[in-house]
């Protein structure tokens, strides 16, 4: 099914169900700015729109409705993924806008979402990083199974953490992280260093590794 089809059959099904400002606000709401996230990031990299709620009501701190871009809500799982233009949301924004939108997105992950903002500029023209993001992210929700699959999310889970310890890393930190033993930590940190994501780095007079660095930093490079 290609994307026009898909993505009529979406917004009817649930203009469908949908009555008053609810159904007034999709009519009115899903324009180019969303259809560009739409069509160059998020279908090329789901091929669906399973779970995937457009224009998504939900209150604010003060009990008023406010209607995010999106909502994802497989299972357990509560994601809104605003798209956001310099104009409405940097240039004419006062002081008093810009409090109530920190207040309302500190709010709603108080309620158990995640808010994840995509600038229209990057959807526009670098719509790849924005796929690069987004896939990083859906992929700490994908349901593991398989070994090799484990093994290669374990692989991700390593070069996230190293990049949020923003020093090098040891075995140690990956015991910690992933509840394994030393064993199994260095051999993880080794494959990496195989595959070019982290490099050793020797210290001492017998030049053992006890520390490993990041030998790539652009996440762009990496296949989630």
């Amino acid at each position: 099914m290609d994307f026009e089809i898909a993505h009529a059959a979406w917004i009817r099904s649930h203009l469908d169900r949908r009555a008053g400002e609810r159904k007034g606000r999709l009519e009115r709401g899903h324009r180019h700015g969303k259809l560009s996230f739409l069509l160059h990031v998020w279908w090329p990299l789901v091929g669906h729109f399973d779970h995937l709620h457009p224009e998504y009501e939900v209150l604010d701190w003060r009990g008023r409705s406010y209607f995010a871009d999106f909502a994802w809500l497989p299972h357990h799982t509560k994601i809104i993924f605003e798209i956001k233009g310099f104009g409405p949301h940097v240039r004419d924004m006062d002081r008093k806008r810009y409090c109530d939108e920190l207040n309302r997105e500190t709010f709603l992950q108080t309620m158990g979402f995640r808010v994840i903002s995509f600038s229209y500029d990057d959807v526009a023209d670098r719509p790849e990083l924005c796929m690069t993001l987004l896939r990083m992210l859906l992929s700490r929700y994908q349901t593991l199974q398989a070994s090799d699959v484990l093994a290669d999310r374990a692989g991700k889970e390593i070069v996230l953490l190293a990049f949020e310890l923003a020093r090098p890393i040891r075995p140690k930190d990956v015991e910690n992280h992933l509840g394994v033993d030393h064993r199994t930590a260095v051999r993880h940190l080794d494959e990496l260093c195989k595959k070019g994501w982290l490099k050793p780095l020797p210290s001492g007079k017998g030049l053992r590794i006890f520390n490993y660095g990041l030998a790539r930093t652009n996440w762009q490079e990496w296949e989630w």
